[in-house]
Order: C-alpha cells, then structure tokens, then sequence
C-alpha cells in the first residue's frame, strides 16, 4: 500500500467502521470491483470516495464524475483525495472541470483545492481562470483571501507574464501583498 492510498485509508477506517467492506476496498486490485462501487445504490460515501482515489490514480477514467462531485466537497480531507487522484487520472475534462469549481461564485468557499489542481495541471484553462478568479477576489470585504492566495500563488508557479496586472492589483491587499510580491519577481 503506498502512502497516499495509507493516508486515506487511516481517515476512512473509523467512518467505515473498520469493516469488512472497508478492507476489501482497501486492498482489492481488482478495478471492476472498484468501478462497481461507483454506480451501486445506497453507498456510503467513505466507500465511494476509497473507490474513485483508487481507481483515478491508477488512470481508470471511470472514476472522474465521482472525484469531480469530491473535489466540490465541504470537506477539504476530501477534496485533497479527489485533487491528488484527478492530478493523476489525465482525463482530458479534468482542467475544465477544475476551472468550472474554481470559478462558481456560489461555490467560491471550496474553490482552494480547484485552483491548486488547476495550477498543478498546467492546462491551458489554469492562467486565465486564476486570473479572472483572483481579479473578482480583490473586491473590497471580499471574505475568500486564502482563495485569492491561492491564485496568486499558483500563478507565481506558472510564471506567465500575463498575470502581472492582477497581480499588481492583489498587492493593494495587506494579507496578500508578500505572495503577490513573490509571485511578480517570478514572472517570466
């Protein structure tokens, strides 16, 4: 078992119950088990997202709707399982997906773990949805600055040099002026 599959396991096992169900999910290579998890009625939820993390990382697109549903979760333990595992799918409709979540203004409180997939993604979709979503961010008594951080980091990693304005503007920002700083001097 290797160590991200052991770290999702340790925070499922008491929501499962330590069940059978749950060792079986844990340690079956067998994928068509897995996918059938995915479309069975009535399972928990714990079950569901065991089955996706493992079936995403080994690049079994079956998986995507249900990491896609996860990386929207409130829980962000959840949302770091679906990112790692979409991060290693290499489903085409991964980026495009990533910058639907990151940029719903309903859904802007869980958009973190998007715009960090995003940037580890490298899509072409990344810069400009970083960008428009740090943009709208930078309103006043605008409560998502780790959001907003995000973005800006993220858009220090890709180093495009068209993220420069907005990042001017995101330096106005005491909470964010160090990144966006960092960010700048990263520029291409």
């Amino acid at each position: 078992m290797d160590e991200d599959l052991r770290s999702l396991a340790d925070r499922v096992r008491d929501e499962s119950g330590d069940s059978e169900a749950y060792q079986r999910l844990v340690h079956t290579e067998d994928r068509e088990e897995l996918a059938g998890v995915l479309t069975a009625r009535e399972q928990p939820l714990w079950a569901r997202e065991t089955a996706a993390f493992r079936l995403g990382c080994a690049g079994d697109r079956r998986a995507f709707e249900t990491l896609v549903l996860l990386l929207n979760h409130r829980d962000p333990e959840r949302c770091v399982s679906a990112s790692y595992a979409l991060a290693r799918l290499g489903d085409p409709r991964t980026p495009r997906a990533a910058a639907a979540l990151a940029t719903n203004t309903l859904r802007t409180a869980y958009a973190l773990h998007p715009i960090r997939l995003l940037t580890e993604l490298r899509a072409a979709e990344s810069v400009p949805v970083l960008i428009a979503t740090l943009e709208r961010l930078l309103a006043p008594d605008e409560p998502y600055w780790r959001v907003a951080l995000a973005c800006i980091e993220g858009l220090g990693q890709l180093g495009d040099p068209g993220a420069r304005d907005a990042l001017e503007a995101a330096r106005v920002h005491p909470r964010l002026r160090t990144a966006a700083d960092e960010a700048l001097s990263r520029l291409a």
